[in-house]
């Protein structure tokens, strides 16, 4: 059994008498330099900081575990984004015992007098501030995790090149510590400048800057992309026949902008996904799409399918086919890979395609359909109708 302890700013007083006895009888304590030195000196236990790569030592774990007591040491609630999840992950719940502190999130609500069920939660422990974008909606209450004394002021800097610098701003140093510390502020007011290396960021969203929802079908100039992109009526109905899922994984295959693929992580968070690209430029823009929206976890594939997809590691439970249908045999490499349950979604616009798909129904059963999306433009003096390209779908659901 692995212990993880969680550690408030208050440190090893906070402890109760049974946690303390916990961490001093451990054969190995486990933990980021600053948890280790709250231990008092006569603790028996090996001290082992974290190394560079977290998950590398936590995959050790189960192999010392066979023979020494283990305590891991981590900050606050270590199921709040924090490394307890990781291990609980690798070594199923069984194997793991969570001793938790409280939250910085926890007591950041409580400062401010904000219900925590109206209140959301965004770490940007991952260092890519613009994690926080999908949730910057007009009057929304934001508590973000941090990741060292810079975070006040990139987050700061992420609202005011989106229109949000009006928006308030807390920075809530040392919560729980002797030297805890709570500065209001506006992202405008806030600049530049650093705050204590332990804080979280506290938000109400408040500013001019455009609103993007989380739901599935954003204005096509919200990405960067050289004309090849799923358009935004046509994404909204992809996406609603892909059904993103927290914790599923979505091959975006023929990626182009990543649209598809960045709107499948927006509205489900926890959800994962991979877009594969052939042409190097157009993978470079996916990713510079992901992090200006606010999805940085989306991963990129330059390369070409089918063979591309030979490198992935894991099943899809979802796959949407945006390019190179024609390929020889990628809509069935696809269809093989999904796991059960899994939902696969093409579209095409050509006539190539669509034989391709026809044969497929009739094959394979599923839904065929056709999108046809006329918009109103100027004419003249008057106002006229302009069909864009039809675009036939094809649904098929893998029992």
């Amino acid at each position: 059994m692995i212990t993880v302890v969680g550690i408030g700013a208050d440190g090893w007083p906070s402890l109760s008498p049974e946690t303390r006895e916990l961490v001093l009888s451990a054969d190995l304590l486990v933990g980021g330099e600053r948890q280790l030195d709250l231990v008092p000196d006569d603790a028996a236990g090996e001290r082992r900081p974290w190394p560079k790569s977290i998950v590398a030592l936590v995959d050790e774990l189960p192999a010392l575990d066979d023979s020494r007591s283990i305590v891991v040491l981590a900050s606050g609630d270590p199921l709040l984004h924090g490394v307890g999840a990781t291990i609980v992950r690798r070594l199923g719940d069984e194997r793991v015992r969570i001793v938790p502190a409280i939250s910085s999130y926890a007591l950041a609500c409580a400062r401010l007098g904000w219900p925590q069920a109206d209140t959301e939660l965004v770490s940007a422990t991952s260092r890519i501030p613009e994690v926080v974008v999908p949730a910057l909606q007009p009057g929304r209450r934001i508590v973000v995790l941090g990741f060292g004394a810079r975070s006040a002021a990139e987050i700061a800097r992420v609202l005011r090149e989106r229109g949000f610098g009006a928006s308030r701003l807390v920075v809530l140093e040392e919560l729980g510590g002797e030297a805890e510390a709570i500065i209001d502020s506006t992202a405008d007011d806030w600049g530049d400048r650093d705050a204590a290396a332990l804080h979280v960021v506290a938000l109400e969203v408040g500013g001019d800057g455009r609103l993007l929802g989380r739901a599935p079908g954003l204005p096509d100039d919200a990405y960067e992309h050289d004309g090849q992109i799923t358009k935004s009526d046509v994404r909204a109905i992809t996406l609603a026949a892909l059904v993103p899922v927290p914790g599923q994984l979505l091959w975006d295959v023929g990626a182009g902008s990543g649209s598809v693929a960045i709107e499948w992580l927006r509205a489900a968070p926890g959800a994962r996904a991979i877009a594969i690209e052939r042409d190097a430029e157009r993978a470079r823009r996916i990713e510079r799409n992901a992090v200006a929206l606010g999805v940085p976890s989306l991963r990129v594939v330059n390369g070409e399918a089918p063979a591309a997809l030979d490198a992935l590691d894991e099943r899809p439970d979802a796959i949407f086919i945006g390019g190179g249908l024609t390929t020889y045999g990628l809509l069935t490499r696809c269809r093989k890979a999904l796991r059960s349950g899994g939902r696969l979604v093409a579209n095409v616009v050509t006539v190539e395609g669509e034989t391709l798909l026809s044969r497929a129904h009739a094959e394979q059963g599923g839904r065929l359909k056709r999108l046809a999306i006329t918009h109103a433009e100027p004419l003249g003096a008057f106002t006229g109708w302009r069909p864009a390209l039809p675009v036939t779908q094809y649904e098929l659901r893998v029992p």
